[in-house]
């Protein structure tokens, strides 16, 4: 199997990736750029760097069949000993591609009004965060509002624009491209425009 390099400085590159994570979160809708690293395919570098920086011992990952690769999986547990999960009921982070599907985020725990943190953070590749249908964004971290227009799977849109889980329970998404990452978490109200 062969080791796949990681950050060129781990710490301070993993410090500014949660920096840029915390702002997207922070500020639903904006596109940051996470540090310049090749991706390991088939991960685009910004799902890359997120789970380099994210990933442990404790926290369950569940990686999509289509993202997955036996060099993937090698990695992610030489670089951060995250335990992989065969099913995204049990994870902490999900990873999906454009083929998701409205079962597969269904059997992603979205926590519940005790316990919000249980729910899992879906983590979307997506081949562009502009070219979507126009979404506006409003709540938290927005001051009126905010124009946005990913380039969505119609599972992840429905759920957006349909949110089963009544707040504080909920998914938080995490949407990345090339180097770049869009967040639209729980408190976010999502609509087409």
């Amino acid at each position: 199997m062969r080791i796949f390099s990681h950050f060129d400085h781990p710490v301070d590159d993993a410090q500014h990736t949660f920096r840029r994570l915390l702002k997207a979160l922070s500020e639903p809708g904006v596109l940051v750029a996470l540090p310049p690293l090749s991706g390991w395919q088939p991960l685009n570098p910004a799902t890359t760097s997120l789970l380099l920086t994210l990933a442990d011992q404790e926290t369950p990952l569940y990686l999509d069949a289509a993202l997955s690769s036996a060099e993937v999986q090698h990695n992610l547990r030489f670089h951060t000993g995250a335990p992989l999960t065969a099913s995204s009921a049990t994870s902490s982070f999900a990873l999906f591609g454009e083929a998701v599907t409205a079962e597969q985020l269904a059997a992603c725990p979205a926590g519940d009004e005790l316990s919000p943190e249980d729910a899992t953070t879906v983590v979307i590749q997506t081949g562009s965060l502009h070219h979507g249908i126009a979404l506006r964004l409003r709540g938290p971290g927005i001051e009126h509002s905010r124009m946005v227009a990913p380039q969505l799977p119609a599972a992840v849109l429905n759920y957006l624009l349909n949110r089963p889980a009544a707040f504080p329970a909920g998914i938080d998404f995490l949407f990345t491209c090339g180097e770049s990452l869009m967040a639209i978490p729980r408190t976010t109200h999502v609509e087409v425009c």
